[in-house]
């Protein structure tokens, strides 16, 4: 950590920051702990509300030893945050006119962009469709589509009459598609005919029909599915403009469209007729707003519930400060809409803060590895916002790629989805940003709805690595194993004192599993499930999951500082730690890593790798095993599957669910490579 050292803010961020000082963050965050309903409710006033929000403003319990755990932000003030973020900024901002989404699509030269007029006319109409295949306030709409405007209509269109989406990203499984239908109870599908990711044809509309004949077998059926047509655009006439259709580089005749007309309706012939005017659906403050589900330790996925009004507001005001949004600013989230991410900073916080951003349906190295460097530029993108894996794979192909492209327009760089290394984060900063952009490394959850703990460009000071300090509203504790509060520098459960608007509220139709997974441990607390160290200067580093916590002869390491030394050789590109049984230490160290482009694993490369680990960690540290990994299991966000890493290394098939899984070719070839440990 030291050795990366400290990276204030430059002079010129902290004039054009909305927050000029770190003392001034101070004394706002305090205020904010000191009385959240006077901080939010300040904020809230910035938006439109049919009914205003009234005390209490703020009513929760986070004991479960003292009743129910229950959280609720302004009860009983009603508003539409289809509204707020399309109508308002139209109507009281004078906004119509700016450009909502810049769209780019899988080939550079499929690129469209969208108005904020534009954009409301096209929710109406589709919100007007919905009403008219019966979905009504408060009925659950599954979404699987690929990253096109269709997909953020579609979930507006939901919020704007009440209807709950539940989008599930276009990378998983039919199983996976038909198990999300079928636990929130949607009523209605709506997909694509398909996509190109990169190279690779994806036939969405047969994996829907698949997921739709389980939910069939299962005894549960949708009466509609609506299709829109990606590939075959072309064959569209819609609106006699192709603002919203850009032509498809590809056409595919060979793709044929498997149709079931009792079930399947084309979203071009429903909305070519539909009203572009249509009344929002005024809803409760608590009313669900979306459903989106997130990896459970037991393999079932869990419902995560957000609801209107905590989760705008605090979204609102987490993209407004943490990425120090400006009118002229063009902000891209390279997140998937099917994630948090999505939700979150690529539609609805920028929406509410009438941001310009980019939409980007392609690959980061496709059709080649400058892809992302070259719609910088194009776009004159100001802030960037992505993921360490995403870096770490960049990183690879060396310095010479970034440079072709000036990215002079870039203001501040922001990382998301796990813990960036420090060496990540420099070249980061160092090459990407140019030494002249600060990085904003944020922590939170699909549960949290938002940041929880984020630096704040202009100020707060940065160290790689570091989550940094807590958003306004979020009191962080440390606990030790018997739920004992930690104080100064200190290691253990990363937990929640109190609420903010944007906290899940419940698990889908299972409020038990809810209580049990973030309160039971530790009453009185909200339970991250991650492990954390505090330093000296007070900054937060989050360790991983604590499931990846390992006890090596009494002593507790973060696989994930394991990991940051090993990717501190200049032979390795990315690494994966795991705990391994161990006859005489309880547990031990079992390492992937893949290499850089042009480099040989050989045991003169292990041995390095062993003593870099001893020097920057200690021998208690020292891998007893370091496999090659040519590629390691994601998830199709990108994350680290570790839990099937454990498997492989106890030389254990049974991997349970792996529909999540990018790439399953990469299980064969790490099973065949493991290194020999007796089991």
């Amino acid at each position: 950590m030291s050795k990366a050292g400290v990276y204030p803010p430059a002079p010129e961020i902290c004039a054009a920051a909305h927050i000029p000082s770190f003392q001034k963050y101070q004394e706002m965050y305090q205020r904010s702990v000191r009385d959240p309903s006077e901080f939010w409710g300040e904020i809230a006033n910035d938006f439109y509300w049919r009914v205003a929000p009234s005390q209490p403003f703020l009513k929760y319990n986070f004991d479960v030893t003292k009743g129910k755990i229950f959280i609720k932000w302004m009860k009983g003030a009603v508003t539409n945050i289809c509204y707020n973020v399309l109508d308002r900024n139209i109507l009281e901002k004078k906004l119509g006119d700016k450009v909502a989404f810049y769209w780019e699509g899988n080939e550079p030269e499929e690129s469209t962009s969208v108005t904020y007029a534009e954009l409301l006319k096209k929710v109406c109409q589709f919100a007007n469709v919905l009403r008219d295949q019966g979905v009504k306030k408060g009925d659950r709409v599954s979404i699987y589509m690929p990253m096109v405007l269709e997909l953020v209509v579609a979930m507006l269109a939901c919020a704007r009459i009440g209807a709950v989406h539940s989008i599930v990203f276009a990378g998983f499984s039919a199983e996976s598609l038909c198990e999300r239908i079928m636990d929130s109870h949607c009523s209605l599908l709506i997909t694509a005919d398909g996509f190109f990711r990169g190279d690779k044809l994806i036939n969405l509309k047969l994996i829907a029909d698949e997921a739709l004949k389980k939910c069939e077998e299962k005894n549960y059926s949708l009466k509609k599915c609506i299709v829109l047509k990606h590939l075959g655009r072309e064959e569209v006439i819609c609106d006699g403009t192709s603002r919203m259709s850009p032509p498809s580089k590809r056409l595919c005749p060979s793709v044929q469209t498997k149709w079931n007309p009792s079930v399947d309706l084309w979203w071009h012939d429903l909305t070519k007729d539909a009203s572009t005017e249509c009344e929002p659906e005024w809803c409760d403050a608590e009313d669900a707003l979306f459903i989106l589900y997130t990896s459970g330790s037991t393999g079932k996925p869990k419902g995560v519930v957000h609801t209107v009004g905590g989760y705008m507001i605090f979204t609102a005001t987490t993209f407004k400060y943490v990425f120090d949004y400006h009118p002229d600013d063009i902000y891209w989230c390279t997140a998937d809409i099917g994630w948090i991410t999505g939700h979150s900073y690529l539609v609805y916080g920028p929406l509410a803060n009438g941001a310009t951003s980019v939409l980007f349906e392609g690959l980061p190295i496709y059709p080649d590895i400058s892809r992302m460097w070259q719609i910088i530029d194009k776009y004159s993108v100001s802030k960037f916002y992505t993921a360490p894996t995403a870096i770490r794979l960049l990183m690879k192909y060396g310095e010479e790629p970034v440079r072709r492209y000036t990215r002079k327009s870039l203001k501040i760089l922001g990382t998301v989805g796990e813990p960036i290394n420090p060496e990540a984060w420099l070249w980061y900063y160092n090459v990407v940003g140019e030494k002249r952009c600060p990085i904003v490394d944020t922590f939170w959850q699909t549960e949290t709805g938002g940041h929880v703990l984020t630096p704040l460009p202009g100020a707060t000071a940065t160290k790689p690595g570091s989550a940094t300090f807590p958003f306004f509203g979020v009191v962080p504790a440390i606990l030790d194993e018997s739920g004992e509060e930690l104080e100064g520098e200190a290691e253990g459960y990363l937990v929640f004192k109190q609420p903010w608007p944007a906290l899940m509220r419940t698990v889908y139709g299972n409020h038990e599993r809810f209580e049990t997974t973030y309160f039971k441990k530790f009453p009185g607390y909200y339970v991250t499930g991650d492990g954390c160290k505090r330093d000296k200067d007070g900054y937060y580093w989050i360790t991983g999951r604590i499931d990846d916590m390992l006890n090596v002869s009494g002593h507790l390491l973060s696989t994930a500082e394991v990991e940051s030394a090993l990717v501190e050789h200049s032979s390795v590109a990315e690494a994966a730690a795991v705990s391994h049984p161990h006859p005489v230490k309880g547990e031990c160290l079992y390492c992937f890593v893949t290499l850089r482009d042009g480099h040989e694993f050989t045991k003169t490369l292990t041995d390095q790798l062993k003593k870099l680990v001893r020097e920057k960690i200690g021998p208690i540290a020292t891998p007893d095993y370091i496999q090659n990994a040519p590629g390691l299991p994601k998830t199709r966000s990108g994350k680290i599957m570790r839990r099937v890493l454990r498997k492989i290394a106890k030389n254990d098939r049974e991997l349970g669910d792996i529909s999540t899984l990018a790439d399953t070719t990469v299980i064969h070839n790490l099973f065949d490579n493991r290194c020999h440990t007796g089991l």
